[in-house]
């Protein structure tokens, strides 16, 4: 019988691979994005798939630490929005966040 490759998550969780995103969807976005994309490449999704799993833990994690300085026990959009101010990597977001507020002040 042949062993589980590097990439062949089926014995452990039922799914076809490490990745914890649809690759599928991934790549229905990716081919959105312009008009110049036609083919993308079977590891570029997966690539796309890996760096969103590291963006999402880094962000949650950061807006879980302004929720436990709040002594809360439930994070919401505010913890976010504070952890997106509160980091330089996260300055792409910012007008997202800015937006947050200014929806919610009207």
């Amino acid at each position: 019988m042949r062993q589980a490759g590097s990439y062949s998550g089926i014995l452990i969780s039922g799914k076809t691979g490490p990745h914890l995103l649809p690759l599928a969807r991934i790549k229905k976005i990716m081919k959105k994005s312009g008009d110049g994309v036609k083919m993308i490449s079977g590891e570029s999704p997966i690539v796309f798939s890996k760096a969103c799993e590291m963006f999402i833990k880094e962000l949650t994690q950061r807006s879980w630490m302004v929720t436990m300085q709040g002594k809360r026990r439930t994070l919401n959009k505010e913890d976010v929005a504070s952890a997106v101010m509160a980091t330089d990597l996260f300055d792409f977001l910012l007008n997202l966040v800015s937006e947050m507020d200014t929806s919610k002040s009207s």
